[in-house]
């Protein structure tokens, strides 16, 4: 048998995973022209049409589905076998951490110190986006791990697995309260505007669904998804802002803002994601391992 090009089955690798001769073309730094070349002489090579068009998309045809299973194990492997040559070569462990940016950054930097061992001997590198973006960049290999505020679901992503590590109620804070302590939470929401996560959030989605379900209409001033913006923009504004319950002690030692009210029934929930190459990583481990008791309440 003649020898495959392996190149011209990475080409059409990358192709099938964009959806498009394009984005392909973008993922791969070449021309769209380049890459068509390279997918047809695949085509030649094995005697079959490999792609067709849906709209302004490309998606396999039978036989190419079949290829594409072939190749996504196989570069996949060996992505995997330079992620790990990579770490054995090294000094520092090189660790690369996706943060979902609706997460407290507090209670993230309090899971991240679990990734260091005693003898520092880690190089950690941390990135920070939606949840959709870090878990393309760990399908791609490149994350190490996705710290978030919901599950990946393995039905969906196969090879990803998530571990909860635990969960905050939410509470309500403001820097000066429009209304005294003892008033009504309808009542102080119709007068005094709220900084809410964005929609886009988990967080978001849930407060919302739980302002539905009580009947009450926030007055919102602004959406982030950000939640150190939406803290740092609500300590200096009156505006309400809410945020992990267990900043409350922190937030009035400071005198930066006081609790108004706990909503027990809002959770925001911590989950770590990773790959199924990443089980047996040491600074993995000591993440899904640790006691985190003492920080989720």
């Amino acid at each position: 048998m003649a020898h495959l090009n392996y190149n011209h089955l990475y080409y059409f690798w990358m192709v099938c995973k964009q959806g498009s001769i394009t984005q392909g073309a973008d993922k791969l730094c070449l021309t769209p022209q380049t890459v068509t070349g390279q997918v047809r002489a695949l085509e030649q090579r094995l005697n079959g049409k490999l792609t067709k068009r849906n709209g302004r998309y490309v998606e396999p045809t039978e036989l190419g589905q079949l290829v594409f299973q072939y190749a996504d194990r196989m570069f996949g492997l060996s992505y995997e076998m330079l992620d790990i040559v990579n770490y054995s070569q090294q000094e520092n462990i090189l660790f690369d951490v996706g943060v979902a940016d609706a997460l407290s950054k507090r209670l993230v930097s309090q899971v991240l110190l679990h990734a260091v061992p005693k003898d520092n001997a880690i190089h950690l590198r941390c990135f920070e986006s939606t949840h959709e973006m870090l878990l393309e960049q760990l399908s791609e290999h490149k994350l190490d791990m996705i710290l978030s505020d919901c599950p990946v679901d393995s039905t969906q992503q196969a090879g990803l697995f998530s571990v909860k590590l635990g969960e905050s109620s939410m509470s309500l804070y403001s820097s000066n309260p429009a209304e005294p302590p003892d008033v009504p939470l309808p009542i102080r929401l119709a007068t005094q505007k709220i900084l809410m996560p964005s929609k886009a959030t988990a967080m978001g989605r849930k407060l919302t669904q739980w302002f539905d379900q009580q009947g009450i209409v926030p007055n919102i001033l602004g959406e982030f998804d950000d939640s150190a913006l939406m803290k740092a923009f609500g300590i200096s504004h009156q505006a309400l802002f809410i945020a992990p319950t267990t900043y409350a002690e922190e937030v009035t030692r400071l005198g930066q803002a006081i609790q108004i009210t706990e909503l027990s029934a809002v959770k925001e929930e911590y989950y770590v994601i990773f790959a199924e190459r990443m089980i047996q990583h040491s600074a993995v481990k000591r993440i899904c391992e640790a006691d985190y008791s003492h920080l989720f309440v």
